[in-house]
């Protein structure tokens, strides 16, 4: 039977938004999930706009390889997921990792140019992990067959310090340029996939053209803004918050941050506040829109959005699998309030499992919301 819903070549055009958030782009898959099971079996891919960064821009790609049938991409996902190893991502030798840190040491205190990348973690085997199982060549067989028209990874420019969007289309949208945001058209690779998941400190820069690049939520003050450029007319966003708000009790001993608290609280920050706080903008300015006299001069319309965020804190899901940590990483974060950090390091089956039975339980619970976007 056929899905009752429109496909991505209907109007108005639909735009799916994926953050990132290292291991916790997990629960996104289990969001998509949900989404799936509401559209139907036979459903192909709904969004003729896909924009994804950092981890989410793996998912992404994910489901573009596959948009000919939507829950296919998503099986795909889920069994990459679902059989997790951090050694998949990142090397795990104690060696490797004291020599890691020993160059990303070394070259703060220095402050000279080495040919070594100054990074925590060898993460080579993500790439050949992202080699065996993405097919790109399917993205332009896809956008050829009509089952989806815009892909979109973002990822941050180490020395224009600007949030470079790299998209592949069928729409004659030409390269923009804005204050610290710019759009270039590409044919994407798995380089480019490698840089918007490039976790500064932790992760190696990726060279692309004249410029290093890392993980794209850096500098990405604007996550939903590459598809509105791409012409999305509704938004579904599918963050990965794992802000819990702690506040010290009275009483309780407060230490000094460690390292791995201080790099978690500002990757926590990256990852999460700049879409939630993306997304009251653009709810402001919906709001907004019915209140202002038309004007031939301005082009403007609301965009409808719904997201799709974790009902739990996902730190805690991290706190509950810690044991799961392989020892290296365990050691670099041994205080027991880098919960953040842990929950973007840990690629392991059972917590990635946990977030995406979170991730479909959050989508069902907003069905009659998924039911209404997606009926035009």
């Amino acid at each position: 039977m056929q899905s009752q819903y429109p496909g991505p070549g209907t109007s108005p055009r639909k735009a799916l938004v994926l953050s990132g958030g290292g291991a916790r782009a997990a629960y996104q898959v289990g969001a998509l999930r949900g989404i799936a099971t509401v559209l139907g079996k036979d459903a192909a891919n709904p969004f003729a706009i896909i924009s994804g960064t950092s981890a989410g821009a793996l998912n992404a790609i994910g489901i573009a390889t596959q948009a000919h049938k939507f829950r296919t991409g998503i099986r795909m996902l889920e069994y990459v997921w679902g059989n997790m190893r951090s050694d998949q991502v990142y090397q795990l030798d104690s060696v490797g990792l004291i020599s890691s840190a020993s160059n990303w040491v070394f070259s703060v205190l220095s402050n000279r140019r080495r040919r070594t990348p100054a990074s925590l973690l060898d993460n080579s085997p993500l790439e050949t992990l992202l080699q065996e199982v993405l097919r790109l060549e399917r993205i332009n067989s896809n956008m050829s067959a009509g089952y989806l028209d815009s892909l979109v990874v973002t990822a941050s420019g180490y020395t224009s310090g600007e949030s470079v969007s790299f998209f592949q289309s069928t729409q004659d949208i030409p390269n923009w340029h804005r204050p610290h945001r710019v759009g270039i058209r590409t044919d994407l690779r798995h380089r480019h996939l490698l840089a918007s998941t490039a976790i500064p400190t932790l992760f190696p820069a990726v060279r692309i053209n004249r410029e290093f690049f890392g993980d794209g939520a850096i500098r990405q003050l604007a996550p939903l803004s590459p598809a509105i450029h791409m012409g999305a007319q509704k938004i579904l966003a599918i963050g990965v918050s794992g802000a819990g708000t702690r506040r010290p009790a009275k009483g309780d001993q407060v230490n000094h941050p460690s390292l791995s608290q201080i790099i978690g609280h500002v990757l926590n920050s990256a990852f999460v506040d700049t879409l939630e706080s993306d997304m009251a903008v653009l709810r402001r300015y919906n709001a907004m829109i019915p209140k202002c006299s038309p004007s031939a001069e301005l082009d403007v319309r609301p965009i409808e959005l719904l997201d799709i965020t974790p009902s739990l804190d996902l730190n805690r899901i991290a706190e509950d699998h810690y044991s799961s940590l392989p020892r290296s990483i365990r050691l670099f974060i041994r205080d027991t309030n880098a919960s953040s950090i842990a929950s973007l390091l840990m690629f392991e089956k059972d917590y990635c499992q946990a977030l995406m039975d979170l991730g479909i339980a959050d989508a069902m619970a907003k069905r009659e919301q998924i039911r209404a976007f997606f009926h035009n």
